[in-house]
């Protein structure tokens, strides 16, 4: 979370002191050379974007498959059907897809009050919360990597902030707002998450985690859900993970384009994408291509 929140003050100042559509790709050309955001944008437009957006519509269903059994197909057909439906409600403009966006988290952050609440409550063990390794001694070397490898394991779970900059133009009076929103949203999930884990740790003992993890079973929030509520707790964590990936994918799907409509105004990329919707004021091609 703190790693994050550097991070993010770091966007927070750039998207303040020049709040421009493109985000990363605009702060990579104006720093280090054209050259530089167009590289980086170009591959997040033909690999990163389309990929991020791919792994998470076929997430989706494939999450749903522990209550609905289906088909590779099947699961293929649902992806792209959301693909196209999400993309069709984002070119209607960026309030029709925020308002999505606002539905999906609340919707989301059901399921994990109701574990989370559960589990601070209703959990009977005691979690030892010393920061020593279990094996490899108690020195500062091996605690520092212990907390490393923490980091790059969790640090995905955070990714996502960058996304806001890329609609800096269309956040009203983002010199305020946008730093705001990242390090409030930063600073909730930092202490969602830590609440969130404390709790699974009140439910699970250390011992079985232990071999849960060994048989590749990593989704302890599941487990904590079952142990409290029974099957239903194991539906409501597939419930929340569903909202959670379509917030995910509708956020990926309204952000991506206004980079590429920012390294077309550039005059780095193709001249359509920096044409805007007359009546939307979209980036129409690049949100059409991206799909």
């Amino acid at each position: 979370g703190v790693v994050s929140l550097l991070g993010g003050i770091c966007y927070a100042e750039l998207g303040a002191s020049d709040p421009a559509a493109g985000g990363l790709t605009v702060y990579l050309s104006k720093a280090y050379s054209p050259v530089v955001g167009f590289l980086s944008g170009f591959n997040s437009w033909l690999i990163g974007g389309p990929g991020s957006i791919a792994a998470l519509a076929i997430a989706l269903p494939s999450a749903m498959t522990a209550f609905f059994p289906m088909g590779e197909w099947t699961i293929k057909l649902i992806a792209i059907s959301l693909i196209i439906a999400l993309t069709i409600v984002n070119y209607f403009g960026v309030k029709s897809g925020s308002q999505l966006q606002n539905l999906s988290m609340i919707a989301k952050l059901i399921p994990i009050a109701i574990i989370l609440v559960l589990g601070l409550t209703k959990g009977n063990v005691n979690p030892d919360l010393n920061l020593a390794p279990k094996t490899g001694g108690n020195s500062l070397g091996s605690v520092i990597g212990m907390v490393s490898y923490a980091v790059i394991a969790s640090l995905w779970a955070y990714e996502g902030w960058t996304n806001l900059n890329t609609v800096a133009e269309e956040v009203k009076n983002p010199k305020r707002n946008l730093p705001l929103a990242i390090i409030i949203s930063i600073v909730s999930i930092t202490a969602l998450y830590t609440l969130f884990n404390y709790s699974i740790y009140k439910v699970i003992p250390f011992e079985e985690i232990e071999t849960l993890i060994g048989n590749n079973e990593y989704y302890l929030g599941t487990h904590a859900a079952e142990k409290l509520l029974g099957r239903s707790g194991s539906t409501l964590v597939v419930i929340g993970m569903v909202i959670s990936m379509f917030g995910s994918l509708n956020g990926c799907i309204l952000a991506f384009p206004r980079m590429y409509y920012a390294m077309s105004k550039e005059g780095h990329f193709f001249e359509s994408f920096k044409r805007l919707h007359p009546v939307y004021k979209v980036p129409s091609a690049a949100l059409i291509v991206q799909c």
